[in-house]
């Protein structure tokens, strides 16, 4: 018995660190996207992409990663996924240009996504027991959220003491490590009566959103032509996703369950988040270094305060979700959100803006998420029978993932279109459209500095560079106020999806243990 419970902690402690390098990925690269503009030469779009090619991969493989682990073995798919994103973050770091770390950051997302999804299955298998698979799950969320939480700061201290490649290549031990610890602790279990791959379902989901995510982020360089086939590639093969889930025995997403108003409203709840807070601190690092002027360590300490509140508000989330129900405690969470980013946009807006005036909208978004988050994952999971918790899960990440990757996208465009649009009022017809949007990209990625040899005309018209920077001011105010208005109309829907007062026997269900496995997801 005693063994047991040893291997049990073992295979938590395997689990946890798989979580912990899943979370470091997403919120640690951001800090370093301004040192990779320039090491790298890597323009706007290069930058958005080598985040969004991890959340796309990410998302192409989380449905399917359950029924591989639950056919061939969830430690034997846990271990390969493990090996497979420590090579991802070696390739990562060794990468000698922005495609070539753009592949490379595909292949971890995929990685990523896989060993993510099988450290739930394996702990939901390892712990058997209600009481200790609840203790087991909390460990694992608290650890996730340190990834999530401390990600900025850790790669601010990095790149301040070291070089960005060490943000990628630190994982590289410490998957070696967790592959230690899952090779001793975690028992292989599989189940005989998993069902088939759904590939029509995978496949068609995953063109879609690259479709879309592609037409934002370099349609206005592709021709009229190219720009509608790529519209209605995207378009069909959502069309073609729908009817293979529709038609399929073994179907990816099951749609039946959106009939369930609890399920539902917390899946707005899900978009909310990813519709502005995570996608945000894609960009956020880039306000802080290129338009408050502050160091690498600086801003991953002021990151901090965006991501802290993650994890010291899940309690008072469950309690306000206890006491009042999710039909309360989500629309809350997101009208907090919002509240948050009307306040940075205000701040961000003021003369002589600095950390101090942006400091109350940042903390509000921190508790909006943190209130938002652990209520959301529990109500989408409490709110089926268990036989389909699993599923339910995996559209609620899927659905995450899938936001967040089209809203990189969607705020990269806002924020070059604000600039496009300061620099049009400011310089009149001194540019030509292609040259004010290869500008306006310029000024996007935060290095002010080198604008002048960039363009010359530059020099003449903005000597100072305060056109350029108040341009830069403008797109995110573009960005915060779009953030804002979409979540606080996310909350009104959310409000009205839950509709009146019940009883929620299903939710209540939700307070047991597995059920907290997502409260660091993103």
């Amino acid at each position: 018995m005693r063994f047991q419970i040893e291997r049990n902690t073992v295979a938590l402690v395997g689990a946890c660190l798989a979580s912990l390098l899943f979370g470091l990925e997403i919120s640690s690269v951001p800090v370093i996207l301004p040192k990779l503009e320039s090491v790298l030469a890597a323009d706007f779009r290069d930058l958005q992409w080598i985040m969004n090619a991890y959340t796309i991969a990410c998302t192409t493989v989380l449905m399917a990663t359950g029924t591989l682990a639950d056919r061939f073995g969830r430690k034997r798919v846990m271990v390969i996924t493990t090996i497979a994103f420590g090579f991802a973050s070696l390739l990562c770091g060794l990468a000698p240009s922005a495609p070539i770390l753009i592949i490379a950051r595909f292949l971890q997302g995929l990685a990523g996504g896989a060993m993510f999804t099988c450290s739930v299955a394996v702990l939901s298998h390892q712990f058997q027991d209600g009481g200790e698979r609840g203790k087991a799950f909390v460990a694992w969320s608290v650890v996730s959220g340190i990834g999530l939480g401390f990600g900025p700061a850790i790669g601010g201290l990095i790149i301040a003491f070291s070089s960005w490649q060490w943000v990628f290549l630190i994982h590289v031990p410490l998957a070696i490590l967790a592959l230690v610890f899952i090779g001793a602790g975690v028992t292989e279990s599989r189940d005989h009566n998993a069902q088939k791959l759904d590939r029509a379902g995978i496949l068609t989901l995953s063109f879609a959103v690259f479709g879309f995510s592609y037409l934002i982020t370099q349609g206005a360089d592709l021709g009229s032509g190219a720009r509608i086939g790529v519209t209605v590639t995207a378009v069909l093969s959502f069309i073609a996703f729908l009817v293979a889930e529709k038609i399929s025995p073994y179907p990816m997403f099951d749609f039946s369950v959106f009939r369930i108003r609890q399920f539902s409203g917390a899946i707005v709840g899900g978009i909310g988040m990813n519709f502005s807070y995570w996608p945000f601190i894609i960009y956020l690092p880039i306000y802080f270094s290129g338009v408050l002027s502050y160091d690498s360590t600086t801003t991953g300490l002021l990151l901090l305060v965006y991501t802290l509140p993650l994890m010291l508000m899940s309690s008072t989330a469950e309690r306000l979700r206890a006491r009042y129900q999710a039909r309360v405690a989500i629309p809350l969470g997101l009208l907090t959100l919002g509240i948050g980013f009307i306040a940075m946009w205000i701040g961000s807006g003021l003369e002589g803006a600095n950390w101090l005036t942006m400091l109350p909208g940042t903390l509000i978004a921190g508790i909006g998420i943190g209130l938002t988050n652990s209520p959301t994952t529990n109500t989408t999971t409490g709110s089926v029978s268990p036989d389909r918790a699993g599923m339910a899960s995996g559209i609620d990440i899927s659905a995450r993932l899938i936001t967040l990757a089209i809203n990189i996208a969607v705020l990269g465009l806002l924020l070059t279109q604000g600039i496009v649009s300061y620099l049009r009022n400011a310089f009149g017809e001194a540019f030509d459209p292609n040259e004010l949007g290869a500008l306006a990209e310029k000024i996007a990625t935060g290095n002010l500095d080198g604008l002048t040899q960039y363009s010359p005309r530059l020099a003449t018209l903005d000597p100072s560079g305060a056109i350029a920077h108040a341009a830069l001011v403008n797109g995110f105010g573009w960005v915060m106020l779009y953030c804002g208005i979409g979540v606080l109309a996310l909350a009104v829907i959310s409000f009205v999806i839950f509709g009146a007062k019940t009883d929620a026997p299903q939710e209540r269900r939700g307070h047991g243990s597995a059920q907290t496995a997502g409260e660091a997801r993103p």
